[in-house]
């Protein structure tokens, strides 16, 4: 029976090692979920993952229970997402005008497009949609997937963030105000009879430059994946200026593609050596 997180955290306090793994089983999915929205790439995502894990591992013993324990967690990994140094390393600098001007660079007849290319369709609009948070800066990308993505309540989220409640919902707002504004211009899937881009027609060029891959697929370590179409027939069933967050919402819940419990046998064996 699967213990509740707090009784398996207070067991593993006292040095047991399946309360432990329980433990990591249980918040590893949520430490991926936000790393992939906050750097829009697989593997650089389960990279993060694994040190955040590691971090949270080695400060066990300083949670006091002043807050839930999936706070303390996001609070240690959105320390790690903002300030490491291979994360900031990443970071493009690209703005949404640079990244409209992209996505409309080589789209081809929409007359052409391939109906039976629906599955990678939906790869390149789950791709698309995650790298579009990479034209926000950090501090307004995890603003953004806190509160509007992963849904946090404010408390949490200003927590977290350890920020005021006037610079969270200024953050917040602001994040959402560009992205609701890129999507109605740009997004084939928000806003079809405005925008040139959407995801037939972009396809061939997608794939050209490797931005999707028809091997290693998003939707093959992720759960509730909508199909494509009906992706389209949900938004446009939601009112103007909620599109774009539909949109982001509809983007599935990503599992941690390697167990990091499996792993956690061997990082304890290494770290009971070097303490010897």
């Amino acid at each position: 029976m699967r213990r509740d997180i707090h009784e398996a955290v207070r067991i593993a306090q006292r040095g047991d090692r399946v309360a432990l793994a329980e433990v990591v089983s249980q918040i590893q999915d949520r430490i991926f979920s936000l790393s992939i929205r906050m750097l829009a790439d697989p593997a650089a995502a389960e990279d993060a993952t694994q040190d955040i894990l590691v971090l949270v591992i080695t400060k066990l013993s300083q949670f006091r229970e002043e807050s839930r324990f999936t706070t303390w967690v996001y609070r240690i990994a959105v320390n790690y997402l903002l300030t490491a140094k291979k994360v900031r390393a990443r970071e493009l600098g690209i703005t949404f005008e640079e990244f409209g001007e992209d996505l409309e660079d080589g789209l081809q007849d929409p007359d052409s497009a391939d109906p039976t290319d629906a599955i990678m369709y939906n790869e390149l609009r789950i791709a698309c949609t995650m790298a579009m948070l990479l034209c926000l800066d950090l501090n307004h990308r995890v603003a953004y997937v806190l509160g509007r993505i992963l849904e946090l309540n404010q408390s949490e989220a200003m927590e977290i963030l350890g920020l005021p409640a006037a610079t969270y919902r200024k953050r917040l707002s602001r994040a959402t105000a560009k992205v609701e504004a890129f999507t109605a211009r740009k997004c084939g899937i928000v806003a079809p009879e405005l925008a040139a881009c959407s995801c037939p027609r972009r396809l061939p060029k997608a794939l050209q430059l490797q931005r999707v891959d028809r091997q290693a697929g998003l939707t093959r370590n992720s759960s509730g994946v909508a199909s494509y179409d009906d992706v389209i027939q949900e938004v446009a069933r939601v009112e103007s200026g909620l599109k774009g967050l539909c949109a982001q919402r509809l983007v599935p819940a990503f599992k941690n593609p390697k167990d990091f419990t499996k792993k956690l046998e061997e990082i304890l064996t290494t770290q009971a050596s070097q303490s010897h």
